[in-house]
Order: C-alpha cells, then sequence, then structure tokens
C-alpha cells in the first residue's frame, strides 16, 4: 500500500493539474470503487458535476479534494489506486474505474486494478473529513504534537515497530518507511515502546521525517506499476532503501548481512549487528 511519501507525490500532481478545475461530467465505469458513496454512483456523479475543485489534501495515506460547497472528494488508493490526467484522447486505462472531466479539456482519471481504494463524497469535509477524523496527525504536518506522540508511546505496552504503524498514533507510516526509519534511528523492530527515552523517540522521530523527505525527493518507492504520480511515472527511493526488501545483503553501515523475520503477517528487515535484538523484545 502506498505510504506517506507516495500519497503525497499524487497530491502534489493534483494540487498542480486539479485545483481551480471545475468537474464538467463524472463517469462511474465500475461500481465498486465508490462502494463507500451510499447513495450509489448515479448521486456520486450528478453531485460532483459542476462543483469546482478547490484543493488538495492529505494526511498520512489519506487524501481528499475540497469543494467550493464545502464538501470534498475522499480518495483512499488502497493496494493500486492511481490518479492520471489524460488528455480525452488517450486510450482508456486497463483498470479505469471512474473519469471526471475537467473544464480544461483534460480527463482525471481513477485507475485501480485490485479495487481495494475508493472515492466517495464527504458532506462537509472540505476542512478535514468526519471519515478521517480518527486518524493521527502525520510526521509532516504542522498539527503533529510530538510531546503528544511521545507520552502515548511511552505508555504503551508493545514493540516501536507495531506503534509507528499504528495510524491513530502516527499516520502515513507503512512498513517500508518503519523498518528504514528503525535502521537509521538503530532500534529494533520489537524494542518494547515502554523502555524508550524522550531523547530515544526524538532521534526515531527526526530518523522517520529524513527518510520521507529522502522519499520525496526520488517520487516515492515503486515496485511495480501499480503506483505512479499523476503522470505515470514511477518512484525511484526503491534504490535508496538500507533495509527493506535486502535480505543477505551486506548493511551499507557495517557490512552485516541484513535479516528478514516474520512480522505481523508481513517482513521485518533489520541489520543484525546495528539493530540488535532486544532481550525482551514485543513482536
Amino acid at each position: 500500500m502506498p505510504e506517506l511519501p507516495e500519497v503525497e507525490v499524487v497530491r502534489r500532481g493534483l494540487h498542480e493539474h486539479a485545483v481551480g478545475r471545475t468537474i464538467e461530467a463524472v463517469r462511474v465505469l465500475h461500481p465498486r470503487p465508490v462502494r463507500r458513496h451510499l447513495p450509489g454512483p448515479e448521486d456520486f456523479s450528478a453531485r460532483l458535476r459542476g462543483q469546482r475543485i478547490i484543493g488538495a489534501r492529505r494526511r498520512g495515506k489519506y487524501l481528499w479534494l475540497p469543494l467550493d460547497d464545502g464538501d470534498a472528494i475522499l480518495a483512499h488508493l488502497g493496494m493500486s489506486g492511481q490518479f492520471l490526467v489524460q488528455p480525452p484522447e488517450a486510450a482508456y486505462e486497463r483498470h479505469l474505474r471512474v473519469v471526471l472531466d475537467l473544464d480544461d479539456g483534460h480527463e482525471l482519471r481513477f485507475v485501480d486494478q485490485r479495487m481495494f481504494g475508493g472515492l466517495a463524497i464527504s458532506d462537509g469535509g472540505a476542512e478535514l473529513p468526519r471519515e478521517y477524523a480518527h486518524v493521527a496527525p502525520d510526521p509532516l504536518e504542522h498539527a503533529f504534537d510530538v510531546a503528544d506522540f511521545t507520552a502515548r508511546v511511552r505508555a504503551r505496552r508493545t514493540g516501536i515497530k507495531r506503534a509507528l504503524l499504528d495510524q491513530r498514533l502516527v499516520s502515513g507510516v507503512g512498513n517500508i518507511y518503519a523498518d528504514e526509519a528503525l535502521w537509521r534511528a538503530r532500534l529494533h523492530f520489537a524494542r518494547p515502546t515502554e523502555t524508550l527515552n524522550r531523547p530515544t523517540i526524538a532521534v526515531l522521530l527526526d530518523a522517520v521525517r529524513e527518510v520521507m523527505a529522502a522519499a520525496l525527493e526520488q517520487g516515492g518507492t515503486s515496485f511495480d506499476a501499480l503506483y505512479v504520480s499523476v503522470n505515470g511515472e514511477s518512484g525511484y527511493f526503491s534504490r535508496s532503501l538500507e533495509v527493506y526488501g535486502r535480505e543477505g545483503e551486506p548493511c551499507s553501515r557495517c557490512g552485516t548481512a541484513i535479516r528478514r523475520d516474520a512480522f505481523m503477517n508481513r517482513s521485518s528487515y533489520t541489520c543484525p549487528r546495528c539493530q540488535p535484538r532486544p532481550r525482551r523484545g514485543r513482536w
């Protein structure tokens, strides 16, 4: 699933190409991507017709497009959702699901192979959709409260990676960037949160921000064609990953072979030397 840097790349593309544009028509080519809009595809299309997109906003992995009537288009990319800006003569993508005709002659297309993502309308959601109110601020937001995050982490009884993946605690961090940040901070993913002091948490937060900023500079992380920007371009941060997906390869810091462990039906990658396993870890 795209994490904060990938979603931010998409948001920036939407800000450049969609903000200020009026939606002239909407075509829902498959009902599943608008399943969260309970009144149905026809209502979805009718309500958006004539609306002007006035912003492109994000919290963590969640996107929304504020509209001039105070509502918002909610967008979640899921595993394979993509926004593409295309001229109307461009051939339809194989997994094209929804098309928004914009008043500048371009089409904003929502493509989703696996259809775990989707679009919906949030009533009055332009500022912060109620559907996303439970999502914590992400580390790049001005609203992110370091002191509150630190206190809540230290009050937990869990492993630090589990805490990083909890979108109610901090949003936008997924499996890739959690592993990369923990490597930078020299912390094992199973380190109990209650053993972390404030300076250590500050180092970890700095590592999270650093790795996300580095990923943004390279357009995010693309392992396949399922994540691209609105221009169809892939991100190249996969070439700069230090541990994620590098089982058996040497750590760039010490040369020790990277280790992979099973973790929450996924994998965690660590350097056994730089990130020693805690004696009493929380997996």
